[in-house]
């Protein structure tokens, strides 16, 4: 048997993780992949822990850029400026600020109210797709849907999503990707400039002329520290814009590869719609958008025999936990029925995604009525593509046939 070692680079790996995810779990639970230079975790409860301890941070950004010297540092100024403002990589108390500001305008009852334009988006981008021939469902649905949406919070025009897409992309080189090197940062620095450009523009517009939207609402939030700066709602909203669409992207395109796969699964929520709900939640969890959460070692401890230093970056593999038999019953399967299923897509704890809500209908109401307007789904000549990142797991192309 070859020697475990994880590495994200691998196409094999990336292309289907879960096998050796699952004898990680039983041979080498902390795992340390020279390629990463980071420990590995795989197991349900490690994952869970590492998400709810102070002994480890998320702010792995700022640590990593201090070592940075030389041309790679004046590369990714541009970036740290922005990404470090990201109050998924802030500890408390800057992260209790940034969340109590932002949450005055991304809540829950906000999100709800997106549930008629999140409908209006899916029913447009179905009417558009052609029926016997192959599509691209990733493409063609699963990319522009999320985008659409966000960008119908921030008031922005459908016509900007080519060029916002584009740039988004480039910042996942940095972000998410499975490799590290100085042409991904020169990509990423160039993404992060266009965004940065773009949303200071808008941030401008909309100081001169207020709307409901969600950048006049951020901009106008405030509590009794005061309010964001300029360059926490340029972060802000790159971060809303980024994570908004890249996750949900992947949740979509996921869960109708798992149906691809499962048609005994795919005629269960034909027979019973109303499945929808916990069916989503299994895509989340059986083949989730967030493969990694990562973090950086406070306080040295131990985990299972193993000791994590200060310094030391930890990657938990949520897609690992999710299908840990220690936490699941037939992890393996699909079952659109399960409960209780309590996953770790989202995080966990302090950092839990606040855009949980919205990620969760636009894949009720997407996958709900795909199945609903469609007698017949099924695989198109060609392999599906699996985004190469480390952070995220998704398809970039799926092709498919509808009727």
């Amino acid at each position: 048997m070859t020697p475990l070692a994880y590495d994200p680079a691998d196409p094999a790996v990336r292309r289907n993780p879960f096998p050796l995810y699952a004898r990680l779990q039983d041979d080498d639970p902390v795992h340390w992949s020279p390629a990463l230079k980071a420990w590995v975790l795989t197991r349900y409860d490690d994952v869970r822990q590492m998400l709810l301890t102070d002994a480890m941070s998320p702010d792995r950004l700022r640590p990593f850029y201090a070592q940075l010297q030389g041309e790679r540092r004046d590369t990714l100024a541009e970036v740290m400026r922005y990404m470090s403002l990201w109050m998924v990589f802030r500890d408390p108390p800057e992260h209790t600020r940034l969340r109590r500001l932002v949450g005055t305008v991304f809540n829950l009852k906000a999100l709800e109210a997106l549930d008629g334009p999140v409908t209006r988006v899916v029913d447009h981008l179905l009417d558009q797709l052609p029926t016997g021939v192959p599509v691209d469902w990733a493409q063609q649905v699963a990319a522009p849907l999320p985008a659409y949406v966000i960008m119908d919070m921030l008031a922005i025009p459908y016509s900007a999503f080519p060029e916002l897409k584009e740039a988004s992309d480039e910042l996942r080189a940095f972000i998410g990707g499975a490799r590290a090197d100085g042409d991904r940062y020169a990509t990423a620095r160039r993404g992060a400039e266009r965004l940065a450009g773009f949303f200071r523009e808008l941030i401008a517009q909309r100081r001169a002329t207020p709307g409901e939207d969600f950048v006049s609402r951020m901009i106008a939030a405030r509590d009794d520290e005061g309010r964001l700066s300029e360059d926490e709602l340029i972060a802000t909203c790159m971060l809303v814009l980024f994570a908004g669409h890249e996750t949900t992207t992947h949740l979509l395109g996921n869960a109708v590869h798992a149906l691809l796969d499962h048609p005994d699964q795919l005629q269960r929520l034909r027979d019973d719609p109303a499945l929808i709900t916990s069916a989503v939640e299994e895509f989340l969890r059986y083949d989730g958008p967030s493969n990694a959460l990562a973090r950086v070692v406070k306080v040295e401890h131990r985990i299972d025999g193993k000791t994590l230093r200060v310094g030391d970056r930890v990657f938990g593999f949520a897609n690992a936990a999710n299908r840990d038999p220690r936490a699941f019953t037939d992890p393996q399967g699909l079952d659109l029925g399960r409960t209780p299923n309590r996953h770790l897509t989202f995080g966990f704890g302090t950092h839990f995604c606040m855009g949980a809500p919205l990620a969760r209908l636009e894949g009720q109401r997407c996958i709900g009525r795909l199945v609903e307007r469609f007698v017949s789904i099924g695989r198109a000549p060609g392999e599906p593509d699996w985004v190469d990142a480390l952070a995220m797991r998704g398809v970039f192309t799926l092709p498919v046939i509808v009727n």
